[in-house]
C-alpha cells in the first residue's frame, strides 16, 4: 500500500512541475491590443448601418483583424453608450515595412 501512495506522490509532484512550466502567449504578430504584419489592410468595407436598437446607441464601425496570417473582416455592430466614455476607432498606420493595428477601445472624455 506504501508503494502505490509513493508512485501516486511522485506522479502529481512531476504533473505540477510540468504544467507549472506552461506559458500562454498572444499568436504571433499580436502585442497586447496592437497587431503587427508585412500585410497592409485592404480597403475598409462599407456596410450598411440599420436602425439602432435603442434611443442613444453609437454604432462601432466594421474593422480589418489581423488573424491566422492574414485579414479577416470583422463587421461592425451597435452598442450602448458608456457615460463619461467616447470610442476611439481601430487604426491601422505604416511603420518602415510593417504596418501596426491598434484595437478600437473606450476612452475616458476628456473635460474642458
Amino acid at each position: 500500500m506504501k508503494l502505490i501512495s509513493a508512485k501516486v506522490a511522485v506522479a502529481g509532484a512531476l504533473l505540477s512541475a510540468a504544467l507549472s512550466g506552461c506559458i500562454v502567449a498572444p499568436a504571433p504578430g499580436y502585442y497586447a491590443d496592437v497587431a503587427v504584419t508585412e500585410v497592409a489592410p485592404p480597403p475598409v468595407q462599407y456596410e450598411v448601418i440599420g436602425v439602432a436598437p435603442s434611443p442613444g446607441y453609437i454604432w462601432i464601425g466594421g474593422a480589418w483583424f489581423w488573424e491566422g496570417g492574414r485579414h479577416a473582416w470583422h463587421p461592425g455592430h451597435w452598442e450602448a453608450p458608456r457615460p463619461g466614455y467616447r470610442w476611439v476607432p481601430h487604426t491601422w498606420h505604416r511603420e518602415g515595412n510593417r504596418w501596426h493595428m491598434r484595437g478600437g477601445r473606450w476612452e475616458p472624455e476628456r473635460r474642458r
